[in-house]
């Protein structure tokens, strides 16, 4: 396994559309791996395969609930349900926050690492990171689906917000 870069924007990369994955083979599992130690490294909650500059519809998540990181592999949405607003940031946008509006719950049908076809239905902020990964393996980023006025940064040395 080994830490890949994060593509930041500013990238025409991270607008690219990402292409399904044909085989799940030995170079899209130690991508999955790679990810994973990444996103772990990087303190995030999700990571898609275009933000360590490879244009596969690979994403994998963790948000730290004890089930372990979850790999998938050709995701998509099947459903959602409701509407939130909510605050969200981005690896590829280091210490930038907005809010944004998500569905409140989504279903997401993909293949996991053994090949197996998966379905999950999630909420909250499973379902935040869901909708936020797949949007990247479509070219979009999360700041085309901010509120406008609500981007901040934070001072990365004195860790307090900085309206733009």
């Amino acid at each position: 396994m080994a830490i890949r870069n994060i593509i930041e924007n500013g990238d025409e990369i991270l607008r690219k559309k990402s292409r399904e994955v044909e085989e799940i083979n030995e170079r899209i599992l130690e991508l999955l791996d790679d990810m994973v130690e990444t996103l772990h490294k990087s303190n995030g909650v999700g990571l898609s395969a275009v933000q360590v500059g490879v244009l596969k519809r690979v994403v994998v998540i963790d948000i730290y609930d004890g089930k372990g990181p979850i790999k998938l592999i050709n995701p998509k949405i099947t459903k959602t349900k409701g509407e939130v607003e909510l605050e969200e940031g981005c690896l590829s946008f280091p210490n930038q926050y907005a809010k944004v509006k998500r569905a409140e719950e989504v279903t997401v049908e993909a293949l996991n690492e053994k090949g197996k076809k998966i379905k999950i239905t999630a909420k909250e902020l499973l379902a935040q990171t869901l909708q936020h990964e797949l949007d990247h393996l479509e070219g979009v980023l999360f700041v085309d689906r901010m509120i406008p006025g609500t981007m901040e940064y934070v001072d990365p040395d004195n860790n307090q917000p900085v309206k733009e």
